[in-house]
Formats: C-alpha cells, sequence, structure tokens
C-alpha cells in the first residue's frame, strides 16, 4: 500500500482562538489547530511518581483530550513537520514535550516555534527559525509539578485524618495561606495607641473672612470608642457635646492647614488629652509668622510596561478585578479578538512575564506614537530603560499592545467593556512609560507661633509628563499652597485638636496579596491568580468587603503544618525553592538534585508528623483502626470494623453523633422495631433490621412517624435495580436505590404504583424521543425521556400549558405567610427582615431581596409565635 502523500505543515497551538489568529498570517501550506491546553498529566487516582528509580513518572492522556489526541494523530500522520506553538513559557514547554510523546513522534518530525506576540512579523519570524524543545525548560516544569504531588499528596490525607474533614495542603498555597493567618493574628493581637493632633488653619492676614469659618477659634475632638474599627467613621463628641465626627470639610479658598511639629522645642508627641489642652492654652494670643520657606521641583518618573503581577495589582486596584479576571481576559486580548475590518488581531503581547524589557521595534514605534501625538515637549531624548527582578527571563518582554494603531477608543467599540478597559490600562500604562517625568514644584512651610513649630507643604503641577496619558488618583494629590513668603504674618482661623488611636495593619487585598507574594518569592508570577483562587475554593480564606479573611479551618490547617512542617512553611525556603527550579532551566542543574534535596529532609518530617498525629489511632468503642472511608456524601473517617461497628469520627470541635433510641413504632415493611437516629437533617426512624430492611421515616414536629422510604417489589427500568419509595418535597415518588449510580426517579399514584407515561405529543429537539412532564423546584417541565443519555428540556409556556390541559398537574398551594411582628434586623445590611416561607418551613429573609441575600433561622419564642398564628389563621402579606 503506498504511502500518504505529506501535503502540509502541521501547527499546533493551546487554544482555538490563537489557532484562528495565527493561521491568516501563515497561509495554506499550513494547518493550525489546537490541543486545548495539557494532554497528559499524573494520574489523578494514584502517586505516579516512583521516587526510587530517579523519580521517574507515570503519564497518562487527560480523559477529555481523548478526541483531541486521536484528531491530532490522524493529521500528524499526513503533515511534512510538526511545529510544536504553545505559550513561550515553561508551561508551554512542557505542553510541546508532551504533545510530541502523546503523539510518538520522532525527533526530526517536531520543530518547535514561540512568539512573545502574535502579529505577522513575530509568527513568520519564529517559523523561519524554529528549534528544538528546550528539554532543561521541561524538566524545571517536572520538578515543580513533582514538589506539589508529593507534598499534596502526603500531606493532605494526614491533614484530613486528624481534623476528620476533606482537606487539602499545597506547596505554595498553603505558604500563601500563612501569610493571610499571619496578618489576622496580627490585626487579633493588636493593641491601638493613643495620640493626639494638632492642626492649624491659617490664612495670609486680612484676606479670609472670619464669618466663614464659625464661632469656635477652638476645638477638641474626642473618638468615643477607643477601638475603632478600620473602615468605618468613628463617633465622636465636641466641647459642645455634639456627637458624630464631622466629614472632610472644604477650607475657603486662600487658607491652608499646618500641623504642629514641634513644641518647647522638642518634637511633639501627645498621647493624653491634657498636653493638648496645655499647647493650646500656650497658642492663646500669639504672632503667627512664617518662619521659613523652602521651594524644590521634584520629578516623577513613570512606572515600567506592565509585568504579570503589577497587571494585576493595578487591575485590582482600579478596577476591582481579582487576579484570575484579568489574567483570563489578558489571555484573550493575546489570544486575538474579532476587531471588524480587521478581522481577527492578537492586541498585547504575552501576558505571563516578569520583564520589563521592550524589543527595539516597540520602542521606535512608541517614541513614534508620543512625537506624533503629544509633541517632542514629552518624547524624552533617549528611550527610558528599566530593570527587571532578577529572577526574570529576559527572553520575554513586557506587557505591551502589539500595534499601537489600535488605540483604546477604537477598541471600545468593538470589544466588550471588560477586554477595553483591561486593554486601555495596558496601552496608556506602555505610553506613558516612555513619556518624560512629571514636574512639580513643592513647597515646605514651618510657621512659628509663640513656643510651637507648625508646618504646611503643598505642590503644585509644572509639567504633567507622562500624567498626560496616566493621571494620578485624587488621593495621590497634594494640597496647593496660597502665595506665601518668608516673615510674612499669618492670622489664624482655627485649632483643632483631635484624639486617634494606632489602627491594625490592613488585611489584605487582592493587589496586596499579590505584592507580598512577590515580594517573599511565593510562586511565580503566572502562578499567583491560581494560588489565590485555590485557597478561596479550600475554604482556608474568604473575600469580605475584598479584602482577605483567614477562616477557622484555615487557620488550623497552617498551626498543624507550621507546628510539623516548619521547613516546607518557611516563607524563605519557599523562595529558596522557586530559586533552585529556576536555575534547573537557566543554569543547567539536575532536576533530580533539587527534588533530592528537598525530599530527604521531608520524609523525615513526615515519618515524624504520621506518627505524631495518629496514623494507627483506634477506635474508641471497639479498638479497631480508624481509617478513611467514603459514602455517596464524599469522603470521612470511621471505624474498620462497619458494620458491627458504626463509629465515626467527628471534626474536631464538632459534637459526637448521638447513638441510635429503640422506639415504640413498628417498621411497616418487616415489623422490627424502628430506631430514633440522628442525621445531618435532623432525627428519623430508621429500621432496625438494617441493611437488610432500609425502610425510613420522618418525625413530624409532635413526633409521629412519616414513611420516608420503602422497599417495593418494582424495578428500575434504566439498571433493573430495586426501586424504592420515597418522600420527598412534592410527595411520595419512586426512586432507583442504586442512587447515585442511576438516578431514575418516576411518579406514582395513590397506591404507590409507578404512572404509566403520557403520551403528551411532543418530540425532543435533541433525539427525538418523547418528551414527559418532569417535576422540578421551580415547578413542571418538559424533560426527554432517554434521560440521562439525552438531557433535553422544554419549558411550557402558555401555548404548550394550553394545549396539554388537565395532563399538568396541579399547581402547588403555597402556606400561607402567619402574620407575626418581626423586629429582627438583616445580619448582612442592617435592613428589616421578613417572614418567609420555603421548602424546609419558614425562615427570615431580607426585605432587600435580591440585592441582599440575609437569612436568619427563627428563634425559638418566634416559631411558638408563628405556630399560635397558624392556629389562629392569621396569614400576612
Amino acid at each position: 500500500m503506498a504511502a500518504r502523500k505529506k501535503t502540509k505543515n502541521l501547527v499546533i497551538v493551546e487554544s482555538p482562538a490563537k489557532a484562528k489568529t495565527i493561521q491568516k498570517y501563515l497561509g495554506p501550506d499550513y494547518e493550525v489547530t489546537a490541543s486545548k491546553g495539557h494532554v497528559r498529566d499524573l494520574p489523578k487516582s494514584r502517586f505516579g511518581i516512583d521516587i526510587e528509580n530517579n523519580w521517574s513518572p507515570t503519564y497518562r492522556p487527560l480523559q477529555d483530550r481523548k478526541s483531541v489526541l486521536d484528531s491530532l494523530k490522524k493529521l500528524a500522520k499526513t503533515a511534512k513537520t510538526v511545529y510544536l506553538a504553545p505559550d513561550p513559557d515553561r508551561e508551554g514547554e512542557a505542553i510541546a514535550w508532551h504533545l510530541k510523546e502523546a503523539l510518538g513522534l520522532s525527533d526530526d518530525q517536531v520543530k518547535r516555534v514561540t512568539f512573545n506576540e502574535i502579529t505577522k512579523k513575530a509568527v513568520q519570524a519564529a517559523f523561519e527559525h524554529p528549534r528544538d524543545i528546550d528539554m532543561d525548560r521541561v524538566q524545571a516544569q517536572e520538578a515543580r509539578r513533582f514538589l506539589d504531588r508529593v507534598v499534596g499528596y502526603n500531606l493532605s490525607p494526614l491533614l484530613s485524618r486528624k481534623l476528620a474533614r476533606q482537606l487539602s495542603a499545597g506547596r505554595v498555597q498553603s505558604v500563601a495561606v500563612r501569610v493571610i493567618v499571619d496578618r489576622e493574628r496580627e490585626i487579633a493581637a493588636f493593641k491601638p495607641e493613643e495620640y493626639w493632633k494638632v492642626v492649624a488653619l491659617l490664612c495670609s492676614e486680612g484676606t479670609v473672612d472670619r464669618a466663614l469659618i464659625g464661632p469656635q477659634t477652638v476645638r477638641i475632638t474626642e473618638v468615643l470608642a477607643d477601638k475603632p474599627k478600620r473602615g468605618r467613621k468613628k463617633a465622636a463628641k465636641d466641647e459642645g457635646g455634639d456627637e458624630g465626627e464631622p466629614g472632610p470639610e472644604t477650607i475657603p479658598d486662600g487658607s491652608f492647614q499646618a500641623d504642629l511639629v514641634a513644641w518647647k522645642g522638642e518634637k511633639f508627641a501627645a498621647d493624653n488629652r491634657a498636653t493638648v489642652d496645655e499647647v493650646v492654652s500656650g497658642l492663646s494670643g500669639v504672632n503667627w509668622i512664617i518662619q521659613s520657606l523652602e521651594e524644590k521641583e521634584k520629578a516623577n518618573r513613570p512606572s515600567p510596561p506592565f509585568t504579570t503581577s503589577t497587571l494585576q495589582q493595578q487591575a485590582s486596584l482600579r478596577m476591582g478585578y481579582s487576579a484570575s479576571r484579568t489574567m483570563r481576559t489578558a489571555q484573550r486580548l493575546y489570544e486575538g479578538v474579532e476587531m471588524g475590518t480587521e478581522g481577527q488581531v492578537a492586541l498585547i503581547t504575552y501576558m505571563r512575564t516578569d520583564s520589563t524589557r521592550v524589543s527595539s521595534d516597540a520602542l521606535q514605534a512608541v517614541r513614534a506614537k508620543i512625537l506624533a501625538d503629544f509633541g517632542p515637549t514629552y518624547l524624552p531624548d533617549k528611550p527610558n530603560l528599566y530593570e527587571s527582578g532578577k529572577s526574570a527571563q529576559e527572553a520575554h518582554e513586557a506587557i505591551r499592545p502589539t500595534d499601537l494603531r489600535f488605540t483604546p477608543e477604537m477598541v471600545s467599540r468593538v470589544l466588550p467593556s471588560e477586554q477595553a478597559r483591561l486593554y486601555t490600562l495596558i496601552y496608556n500604562r506602555f505610553l506613558a512609560s516612555q513619556m518624560k517625568p512629571a514636574i512639580t514644584s513643592v513647597t515646605t512651610v514651618e510657621i512659628k507661633a509663640g513656643e510651637a513649630l507648625f508646618r504646611a507643604s503643598g505642590s503644585i503641577l509644572r509639567f504633567d509628563g507622562y500624567r498626560r496619558v496616566m493621571p494620578v488618583g485624587k488621593k495621590d494629590d497634594e494640597t496647593q499652597l496660597p502665595a506665601l513668603k518668608q516673615g510674612q504674618g499669618l492670622d489664624l482661623l482655627r485649632l483643632d485638636g483631635s484624639q486617634h488611636f494606632t489602627q491594625p495593619p490592613p488585611r489584605f487585598n487582592e493587589a496586596s496579596l499579590v505584592k507580598i507574594l512577590e515580594k517573599e518569592g511565593i510562586g511565580r508570577p503566572s502562578t499567583y491568580a491560581s494560588i489565590i483562587s485555590k485557597i478561596q475554593e479550600r475554604g482556608y480564606v474568604e473575600q469580605q468587603d475584598r479584602r482577605f479573611h483567614a477562616t477557622p479551618v484555615g487557620m488550623e490547617v497552617v498551626d498543624m503544618l507550621v507546628e510539623n512542617f516548619s521547613r516546607i512553611m518557611d516563607l524563605k525556603f519557599t523562595s529558596h525553592m522557586e530559586t533552585e527550579l529556576d536555575r534547573i532551566e537557566t543554569d543547567h542543574i539536575p532536576r533530580n538534585a533539587v527534588l533530592d534535596e528537598f525530599y530527604g529532609p521531608f520524609r523525615e518530617n513526615l515519618n515524624e508528623a504520621s506518627e505524631k498525629l495518629g496514623a494507627s489511632e483506634k477506635c474508641p468503642k471497639c479498638g479497631k483502626p480508624i481509617q478513611e472511608r467514603f459514602s455517596r456524601r464524599g469522603r470521612f473517617f470511621g471505624c474498620s470494623g462497619y458494620p458491627e461497628c458504626d463509629f465515626i469520627k467527628r471534626p474536631e470541635g464538632e459534637a459526637e453523633r448521638k447513638p441510635a433510641e429503640v422506639t415504640e413504632h413498628a417498621c411497616p415493611t418487616c415489623g422490627k422495631p424502628m430506631l430514633k437516629r440522628f442525621g445531618k437533617g435532623g432525627p428519623f426512624l430508621g429500621c432496625s433490621g438494617y441493611p437488610d430492611c432500609k425502610t425510613t421515616m420522618n418525625l413530624t414536629e409532635e413526633g409521629g412517624p412519616v414513611l420516608a422510604s420503602k422497599p417495593t417489589e418494582h424495578t428500575c427500568e434504566k439498571c433493573s435495580s430495586p426501586m424504592i419509595l420515597r418522600t420527598g418535597k412534592r410527595g411520595p415518588f419512586l426512586a432507583c436505590s442504586a442512587y447515585p449510580k442511576c438516578r431514575h426517579a418516576v411518579d406514582v399514584d395513590a397506591e404507590g404504583n409507578p404512572k404509566k407515561p403520557v403520551d403528551l405529543g411532543i418530540a425532543c429537539e435533541k433525539c427525538g424521543a418523547s418528551m414527559a412532564i418532569k417535576r422540578g423546584p421551580r415547578g413542571p417541565f418538559l424533560g426527554c425521556t432517554a434521560y440521562p443519555k439525552c438531557r433535553g428540556t422544554k419549558q411550557i409556556t402558555p401555548q404548550i400549558r394550553e394545549q396539554l390541559g388537565d395532563k399538568l398537574p396541579p399547581a402547588p398551594v403555597k402556606a400561607p405567610v402567619p402574620a407575626v411582628e418581626i423586629d429582627q434586623k438583616c445580619p448582612k445590611c442592617e435592613a428589616p427582615m421578613k417572614l418567609r416561607s420555603g421548602a424546609k418551613g419558614f425562615f427570615l429573609g431580607c426585605t432587600k431581596y435580591p440585592k441582599c441575600r440575609g437569612v436568619m433561622e427563627p428563634s425559638d419564642e418566634l416559631k411558638e409565635q408563628i405556630k399560635a398564628a397558624e392556629a389562629a389563621g392569621g396569614a400576612g402579606a
């Protein structure tokens, strides 16, 4: 059989959007397709690394990439050359190598191409100079992956066993949680200290009407609480007895404020009111004269173009974007977006970088743009150069626009707001980075008044420079002073003495957390977004008002890891390991040398901790080992002697499960006594013959039994398992006993027998099977009878409702809400609460729903009022 003719070159990138952008630059001789990211990884079900055999990994194709791999193999067979073009970083290099291995390609069949920007010039240049896969980069990525696997697979079971809940640990993520926990404890341990300020409101003699200020010349302000909460206005009282701290005041034109800096020749520092009263008394009737006036020019240089971390910080501060949202949006701008008549265009360079370097072509383009748009006044004689961090990969560039022709105004007419705003930030920052500094004139004035020295400072912007395109925020603006001269006399308009308390260090927001992670060398900029997402997903930290708070679980986990694995939880050691991973790539040190350096001490710690944390913990009821077990609700820890012993270890701080109690009720199925058991949803009755008899009964509020589930002679038509008669929120139904593997359920008639499906005459739009009426939490809907193979659904429109007529089940009657007085306030927003009816009974919901979703459980007293109102037949709105 003749070999297939190889006609085209195959190019494999990561994303379909990137493929579409690159295809138009390469022409008909190339076929560009996407792998959709990684195609192989270590197995999820087991460790997958043979440490004793030189750290040999076992890689498996990802389950959801098998069809992609099959398609790539077919394309590779007929390709002249396979160009691997994933992203130009370690992860991209590893993806390229995994593709080569998974597709079974030889070295001479494969070429590696990288480009920092997806432009015609950059892409074509990359294909003119292909290279081999950089195995040092691949090994650096493997080393990181192996270290994370070692820590996660060994520490997570220890944490879970000790705290009896499903927990996980990570080499870098756990250290990031520690940073937040340490800050949380700093705040808790902080003791505020009192201090006072004295501020004078002054003006040149005779230039301001005193009537504009008010009758009081002297004001002393004290705060009521000794520990004011950050971010909230502090209640205050002045000498007249009025409460409430005044907000920022608008001072009259021509006046300015000066702070007391020295008293009787010494630096002013007061921690009590008596000292301030002495100062105020000593300033009565003194002359106010400008003792010195100094004016200096200050040049404010622009910031460098964005790196990954600075982009994440500024997007958080200026636009409120999370790190993951910023990176997701930047990825779209890098891979290419539709720009109207321009087609698919990649708007920015690669967004995972710690370098501030800019190519010579880009520098020429931006300087030409500044000259054309702003003139020579704003263009420096030479390009502005910036230093990158010591770990920066200088082969990369900073994040910048690929083509300055695509201005923010142009893209905002085409792109969604999210993308346009981030592109505008990147564009303006790059433009500003190559403009002249902003020049400000800074004036410092010292004022003599008796034995006191006051100081005021202000600035005037003389030349806006880079601020023309990147203006500073309002909070960065300095005060502007009126025209003043040395020896000039001043009028005192008002003297304010105010009490303050030192504040605890602020909790981290996304910007400050990224900043500290970078400063301490925890992870790399490309990993910050995933670190922040993971520690929230795992419940170790949570965001409130855009600030990170450590949860009790997070604090427990950190304490346990610090106590038993202090080395890997040390910030300096984590930073050292990041440096070592970099050296695998840059200095060609062996991968296994770095891994062995970590694993030796770690294994010793692990053995000690396993013994200490009770790896062989015994059941307190029967003495058999406690082991990890699984149920349909997930992982838990219980006695290995089950079912003879049903002991379950509860999470720390959670009460032990109550033992089952024998009741007078008999099982309606087998006649054996029913036992009162206690589950997550409250008490229920279960047959003492379990597991042979699985009948359960719910309990009414009066304690009476109501059948919850009962075995039947019916079998599941999907899997042939026995069907169980259950009672749910919407009445009785038959459910498969193999749940959750099989979720088949059918409605029943009055005798508990399955209802025959009614032919509605409506076919599924997906597969053509007949549709049936299904019941959901929001009412009836049409669902395909071929479920779960086909998940087609259809809403019941007014036309369908009219067509079905009496085939539809009657609408459920909603229980009336009793008319009882509610005086509780919402725990989230302080708005009044309202009694509402839900699937599980009555509850209190915020009156501002859906804007606020605060809910509360009614108190025992309120429950009694509800019962009384229901008995009396009273209903509210």
